[in-house]
């Protein structure tokens, strides 16, 4: 196993260090240190009564709308309640820097939230959606509804002790029909196309693939570093624990994203 050590991280410098196109894939791991529960920990915190697989379905909401818009409502309240940390606005920074001096970061995320945004950084692809843009569930028409500030009450509702005050979601007001949902992936649908090929071009083009804070097993997100090294790359690994990518990365750096991202980007 290797860990984080003062070399690795030099090698890693070493490899970013003329690169001028950077691809960096974020996962769970990025915003869980946040404060954004991840759902493949314990089953705590948004987890504990209720699993994704099970009500961030299509399914789920035809049969249950009340619930799953509520639970969604909460999750997304408790994702802005929230604020980037040190990776996040190393990566707006690094990015800005990059565009100014000829070069690009691109970002591909796995997260439905916005704090890459909110750390003025421009994400290229969100793979699995966001959660704070609406569309229709029938006709998928874009809706204009705002999530508005969750009150301290919203916030410290615990869902595993059904605190949740149920709501029905707005109708669409195009096919008057449908409900409104989060434009986001839910279990079993496929990713946004446009996403995806954004992505793959990205890594294809890419001197260097960062993968920070993924777990490296859901497809086809999972594909990417492959694609990446494929096409002649470079691939850094940082997670705190391995994955199925660290033995073949180019360098895998035990640490998270908070602590290693500010240490490897410094001007």
């Amino acid at each position: 196993m290797r860990n984080f050590s003062e070399p690795t991280l030099r090698e890693a410098r070493r490899i970013i260090h003329d690169a001028q196109r950077i691809a960096v894939l974020t996962g769970s791991g990025m915003s869980s240190e946040s404060g954004v529960p991840t759902f493949r920990d314990a089953q705590t915190g948004l987890w504990e009564k209720y699993s994704p697989e099970q009500l961030a379905t299509r399914d789920a909401m035809a049969n249950q709308p009340a619930l799953v818009w509520s639970w969604m409502l909460h999750q997304a309240r408790v994702m802005r309640s929230v604020t980037p940390h040190e990776g996040h606005t190393t990566l707006g920074r690094w990015q800005k820097h990059l565009i100014d001096t000829g070069g690009s970061l691109d970002i591909i995320t796995q997260n439905i939230d916005d704090l890459h945004e909110r750390a003025d950084a421009e994400v290229l692809a969100h793979l699995h959606g966001t959660t704070f843009t609406f569309r229709c569930f029938e006709c998928n028409a874009p809706s204009d509804y705002e999530l508005e500030d969750a009150t301290e009450e919203q916030l410290e509702a615990r869902p595993e002790l059904d605190q949740l005050v149920l709501e029905d979601p707005p109708n669409c007001r195009d096919c008057h029909g449908g409900y409104i949902r989060p434009d986001i992936v839910m279990f079993g649908e496929f990713l946004p196309q446009r996403a995806m090929d954004d992505a793959l071009e990205a890594v294809r083009v890419a001197d260097v693939a960062l993968v920070v804070g993924t777990s490296n097993i859901v497809q086809p997100a999972a594909s990417l570093p492959i694609v990446a090294s494929a096409a002649g790359a470079k691939v850094i690994e940082i997670n705190p624990s391995e994955t199925p990518l660290s033995q073949d990365a180019d360098v895998y750096i035990n640490g998270t994203a908070r602590t290693i991202l500010p240490e490897l980007y410094s001007q």
